[in-house]
């Protein structure tokens, strides 16, 4: 019984060591429970021997993936797809209907590197193997299993000739013309020998570097240029592009100079939207705040402002949102404000009680006088309703740096103040404090200023600053249009929709 199973061609797998061989059955040896297999291929690679022998020990499975039919000189098969260890049909045995017979289904196998076979399409047909072609119960009925059909192949049989069939075998229906067209279009595409693969890999490094990309664009350039036509994907001009605030629609040319004063500016700032703002002198800057308090705008109400704008600055100096959160309630900012006894001084105090409602501990260095302003006065009380904390000596001011100093102790007019022991002793410990100095409407004279600013704040108009005054800021202190047209500026708020805007200098 086991001579019925020479010349089937079958796939073994010897488990992950020995892997899986394909090839025509040559030899069956029941007595030392052999089988032989000759032209083997392992896994998908041709061998180099001949012939290839498996014990029973060795193998995990058996697949019969073709069977030979009496007389037929091919042995069930093309030559050309046993050479090359492709699976043909595959077998599923098991009992029939009637007892006298196994059934036998050929989908098609999903094996290693595989050629397609020339065959016709057929629907899966019922074979009746005789018992007498069944192998030897010992060792064959252990390892025959069902191929599972493959995904995405259409199912392909050879077709037998009658002369090749098995007597007991069904005889398959005729398909008809139309799939003898398909078994023409099969040819067509699959019917090319595998050996004529090329088996070296595709240079796709050497076959680019033969594209000349420049050349063939220009050529494209060239032909539309001529032609005047514009291919898809290679605009001749770049569209315009804007941005989410920029209107599409033509308008009126943009004036950047909206600010025109009196007199010959002697300095000149811009911001960034590139609108113009001059400075004014101090004498003109004078005479506005006294003509905006004439209408109502009183000193109270400005130094309110004043302090809100610059309060508002000295939180983004200290890190905005990213620093003053309730989570960082360990990295509470430190500020020291240092303020004269003067109207100046009067705003710094304003700014450092806004600055300590925002959890911002303050430090408020004001000298002693017997007499103050009223105008200190009401601010140093509102203060004192706050957390922040009131010195008069250098010496109660902090020996480390501390997150940001502003400075309030210059003034325009009271020059004499800078030839006092306190203020020289200020200026030496701010001048090795190494915080960053704010400034709030620092005066004009470089030689009236003892401390280098990094930012100055601004009040309504800049004053022609020096390069001590570092970066300039402009607040608006809320003056209207119309106060400015009576001092002869001719004004256009540069702010837009903020308070506090940066200035450059031209």
């Amino acid at each position: 019984m086991a001579t019925d199973w020479l010349g089937s061609i079958v796939s073994i797998n010897c488990g992950e060591s020995l892997g899986v061989y394909q090839g025509r059955v040559s030899a069956v040896d029941q007595v030392s429970q052999t089988i032989s297999l000759t032209r083997p291929f392992h896994n998908g690679v041709k061998c180099l021997v001949p012939e290839v022998t498996f014990r029973a020990g060795d193998i995990t499975e058996l697949k019969i993936l073709e069977i030979p039919g009496p007389g037929d000189s091919r042995q069930c098969g093309d030559l050309q797809q046993t050479e090359m260890g492709i699976p043909g049909v595959g077998c599923q045995v098991g009992p029939s209907q009637n007892g006298t017979g196994k059934v036998l289904k050929k989908p098609i196998s999903s094996s290693a590197p595989q050629n397609i076979p020339r065959r016709t399409d057929m629907k899966n047909q019922d074979i009746i193997i005789s018992p007498q072609q069944q192998c030897s119960k010992s060792y064959m009925d252990r390892h025959v299993e069902t191929l599972t059909q493959s995904k995405g192949f259409r199912r392909r049989h050879n077709s037998w000739s009658s002369s090749s069939r098995h007597p007991n075998q069904v005889t398959p229906k005729k398909s008809g013309l139309k799939n003898g067209q398909m078994k023409s279009k099969d040819d067509e595409c699959f019917g090319d020998d595998i050996d004529e693969i090329p088996d070296t890999d595709f240079d796709f490094e050497g076959n680019l570097a033969l594209f000349d990309k420049a050349a063939v664009f220009e050529e494209i350039e060239t032909y539309e240029r001529r032609s005047g036509t514009r291919s898809r994907g290679t605009p001749n001009e770049k569209p315009a592009r804007y941005r989410h605030d920029e209107n599409i629609l033509e308008s009126e040319p943009i004036v950047y100079r909206r600010i025109v004063v009196p007199q010959n500016a002697n300095k000149e700032f811009c911001t960034d939207s590139g609108l113009v703002v001059p400075s004014v002198s101090y004498e003109l800057h004078k005479k506005l705040l006294s003509v905006a308090e004439k209408h109502g705008l009183t000193l109270e109400r400005r130094l309110e402002m004043t302090g809100v704008c610059a309060s508002q600055m000295a939180l983004s100096l200290l890190g905005g949102p990213n620093r003053l959160n309730p989570k960082n309630v360990h990295q509470r900012p430190t500020v020291a404000l240092l303020c004269g006894p003067h109207v100046k001084g009067a705003q710094g105090i304003s700014c450092g009680r806004h600055l300590s409602n925002h959890d911002v501990h303050v430090i408020l260095f004001l000298p002693n006088f017997v007499k103050m302003l009223e105008s200190i006065t009401n601010e140093l009380n509102l203060f004192s309703k706050t957390q922040g904390q009131q010195v008069s000596s250098v010496r109660d001011l902090p020996d480390t740096p501390v997150d940001l100093v502003i400075n309030c102790l210059d003034c325009h007019e009271n020059a004499f103040l800078r030839d006092q022991p306190w203020y020289k002793a200020v200026v030496d410990w701010a001048n090795q404090n190494r915080a960053p100095v704010l400034s709030i409407d620092p005066p004009i004279n470089e030689m009236e200023q003892g401390i280098d600013a990094k930012w100055s704040l601004a009040l309504g108009l800049p004053l022609p600053l020096g390069e001590r005054a570092g970066r300039v800021y402009l607040c608006d202190i809320g003056i209207p249009q119309k106060v400015f047209q009576e001092v002869g500026i001719n004004y256009h708020s540069p702010f837009g929709c903020k308070f506090v805007i940066p200035l450059h200098s031209t």
